[in-house]
């Protein structure tokens, strides 16, 4: 059980900001299946309760959220926090809208998770192999 817990520790983390807690258990799962550590953030009517100050590799982003707070002005307060993280938006809306684009690395649509993987490992790599540009040179 310890070398389990020992290799979750070791698993890039990846954000989930969402506000509905069924789409937190959904990409939960289908990032941590593919060797990622899901960090769940659900998004309140008033914004996000708090940021996760721990290391972050990836931020998927719900772009249409029930709460006062705008998914550009949640990805603004999550970038300040990491600036450094890709920040994947998820949406039902057919291209990526414009008031996201400042933050977003990526746009992927809702109900495609073979993109969503194959978008996320492109940026990050799910162990600690290292990025795929380094993997590259």
């Amino acid at each position: 059980m310890k070398q389990a817990q020992s290799h979750q520790s070791e698993r890039k983390r990846v954000l989930i900001v969402d506000d509905d807690p069924s789409h937190l258990e959904i990409y939960g799962m289908i990032v941590d299946r593919a060797g990622y550590r899901p960090v769940p953030v659900l998004v309140r009517f008033a914004g996000l309760e708090q940021v996760p100050e721990e290391e972050i590799a990836a931020i998927l982003l719900d772009y249409r959220l029930n709460s006062v707070k705008t998914a550009p002005e949640i990805a603004q307060e999550i970038k300040e926090k990491h600036p450094e993280a890709p920040l994947l938006v998820l949406s039902d809306v057919w291209t990526m809208p414009e008031d996201i684009q400042p933050f977003a690395s990526e746009f992927v649509r809702k109900g495609e998770p073979e993109t969503l993987l194959n978008t996320l490992r492109k940026l990050v790599t799910p162990d600690g192999a290292g990025d795929p540009a380094e993997r590259n040179q």
